[in-house]
């Protein structure tokens, strides 16, 4: 597979070994009790039709009320390590415990460690001896397509920013240390930002307790890219323009699906989920997979682009159905006939992304989506940065929307390298009189977390803005030449900086790196001498060689408008660059990267 990319499909295996190992060790029928946030998440490892073959015969999920009457010999409670989780277990079990139910052997498994916090949370309860076992199940990646893996962190980057808690660099460590026992040793390791080299340190150390009995795999990824979130804050506060990320930022995609209104879908679905008989359910969940050949076309596409797309298929279905009419043989007949099911399939895949391009229209009509867009990419050309700004104002005095409220100031704050005093201090004090004193709190979070600040010097926006060409103008959106297509004119800094590292290499931007916060890192790990031979190529692949693959790992999230990025930089085979798989802590888009920081989120 060197040279070609890696199909994350293996760590959705090594993932249902590691389940199956705990289900097995428990003889009989079982019923897992789901954490509601681990769900949608552990489908994409192991369906219920999966979970039927070891047994699991129930399923519940983790609530105030008592659990459903049962015969299993086992119930498992599958949860997060979080003391809230607890509390709503110590619930359900004394529920259990008045309904008198049969002898039942009780378990706690937590996901992805074990938490000293949650068994002391047990042990005040009074219910941490009904558990026959308290286990951990090390489950840190989830496939979520064959070039993209997620955590399923969304409090990362408020855990290190807010909080000082390093817990999550050292799942990305491991997370990594499973990608090399898959994927073999990565040679090549570049970062950039203080998270990334935490993350190198911790999988030195690793590597060292292992004591030499790492699996002898060939390597299959040349290089591992370390990207901090902290290092590119300007990303997740830009609106993106991509089909995928337009979703996410108005209905939120979750697990590869999505939920819309079901009314919209009514008229498009070829059949009715609704239990009386309405010709239409509340919400319709449409699966979002590479595998419908429509979706993975259209989805990195800049959302201008959509729409000429699906009236091109449009056309291309009646098209199809047409050829009925040139069948003059049986044998014709018969050939169309079979066709039928394949073209139906294509016609509602039609249908319903129609509908939702829709949906996505009807919101960027509706609201301040246009104006407050047109600001941000004022800001993004570093226009008027340095002053109150009067959009900003208006937005607060008419009581807008928050997020977009505060995505405009932080996206501000932060390409203007800080606000002055007075500044700051007139959109801290608007927000509160309008919005409740309620969200001073939120301002002390944006601050600590870098959102917010005051200005310590001159800009430096523009001379990384000029350097690494992150606006451009004549941006292609139909027909893209360059990522800036994601964000109709802005292209990522994280995504250049990867683009970059291909050629010429970080050696060509020093200046640029020095004024991003943190360390930049560039190291190798050598491969023992047996896989060398083995590889046939040294071990390694330098930054800047033609083909081979690179893990690019965001620490804090990255967003579809990053992903989108890079899988346009992987398209681009004739520049000769590597193929690009992504891992991430969380996929997120500006909304809730701001709620992950000012709401306690379980």
């Amino acid at each position: 597979m060197t040279g070609g990319k890696v199909d994350f499909a293996l760590i959705k295996e090594t993932t249902r070994i590691e389940l199956v190992k705990l289900l097995e060790s428990l003889p009989g029928k079982k019923a897992i009790v789901w954490d509601e946030k681990l769900a949608g998440p552990f489908s994409n490892v192991a369906d219920y039709a999966f979970l039927r073959t070891h047994d699991v015969c129930k399923m519940f999920y983790i609530a105030s009320g008592k659990l459903p009457p049962n015969s299993v010999a086992h119930i498992i409670f599958l949860s997060r390590p979080h003391t809230k989780m607890m509390d709503q277990i110590n619930h359900q079990l004394r529920m259990e415990d008045i309904q008198g139910s049969p002898k039942k052997d009780y378990h706690l498994w937590l996901v992805p460690r074990m938490s000293l916090l949650c068994e002391r949370r047990l042990q005040e309860h009074g219910v941490h001896g009904t558990f026959t076992s308290i286990k951990e199940l090390p489950l840190l990646l989830f496939r979520l397509e064959c070039d993209l893996a997620s955590m399923e962190l969304p409090l990362c980057y408020r855990d290190l920013q807010l909080d000082s808690d390093p817990t999550c660099l050292f799942l990305v460590a491991q997370a990594l240390m499973i990608i090399q026992g898959i994927f073999g040793l990565i040679p090549n390791i570049h970062g950039k930002g203080p998270a990334a080299k935490q993350v190198y340190e911790l999988m030195v150390r690793m590597r060292r307790e292992m004591g030499g009995n790492e699996p002898q795999v060939i390597p299959q990824i040349d290089q591992l890219i370390l990207i901090d979130r902290s290092v590119d804050l300007i990303t997740p506060l830009a609106t993106q323009l991509t089909y995928d990320g337009l979703i996410d930022q108005f209905f939120g995609i979750v697990n590869c699906a999505v939920k819309l209104p079901g009314e919209k879908f009514a008229q498009t679905s070829t059949d009715s989920n609704s239990s009386d008989g309405s010709p239409f359910v509340e919400t319709k969940t449409v699966q979002l997979s590479s595998s419908e050949v429509l979706y993975a076309e259209i989805r990195d596409c800049n959302f201008s682009a959509v729409g000429p797309r699906l009236s091109r298929h449009a056309k291309s279905v009646v098209a199809q159905y047409e050829e009925r009419h040139a069948a003059k043989t049986v044998g014709e007949l018969k050939q169309f006939v079979q066709k039928i099911p394949q073209m139906e399939v294509y016609k509602q895949s039609v249908a319903t992304h129609t509908t939702i391009a829709e949906l996505i229209q009807e919101q960027i009509a509706s609201g301040i989506f246009r104006p407050a867009l047109q600001m941000e990419q004022e800001f993004l050309k570093g226009l008027d940065t340095d002053k109150i700004n009067p959009f900003i104002e208006d937005c607060i005095a008419q009581k807008g929307p928050l997020k977009t409220v505060l995505r405009l100031i932080c996206l501000q704050c932060i390409v203007n390298s800080g606000f002055k005093p007075k500044v700051l201090e007139h959109y801290k004090r608007d927000i509160i009189h309008t919005y409740g004193f309620e969200h001073f709190i939120t301002l002390e979070n944006l601050e600590k977390s870098g959102l917010l600040y005051i200005q310590q010097g001159r800009s430096t926006y523009a001379v990384i803005r000029k350097t690494m060409q992150l606006t451009v103008d004549d941006v292609s959106e139909h027909d893209p030449t360059d990522i800036s297509y994601v964000h109709s004119g802005y292209a990522p800094l994280s995504a250049r900086l990867v683009e970059f590292l291909q050629g010429p290499g970080w050696r060509a931007i020093t200046g640029v790196l020095q004024l991003l916060p943190g360390p930049t890192l560039t190291e190798t790990q050598q491969l023992p001498s047996a896989l060398r031979q083995r590889r046939g190529s040294g071990g390694s692949v330098q930054s800047g060689v033609e083909g081979g693959t690179a893990l690019v790992f965001f620490i804090g999230g990255c967003t579809y408008s990053e992903i989108a990025a890079l899988r346009f930089l992987s398209s681009r085979v004739d520049q000769g660059g590597p193929d690009y798989v992504i891992a991430t802590t969380k996929i997120i888009n500006g909304d809730s990267f701001l709620q992950s920081l000012f709401d306690e989120l379980i």
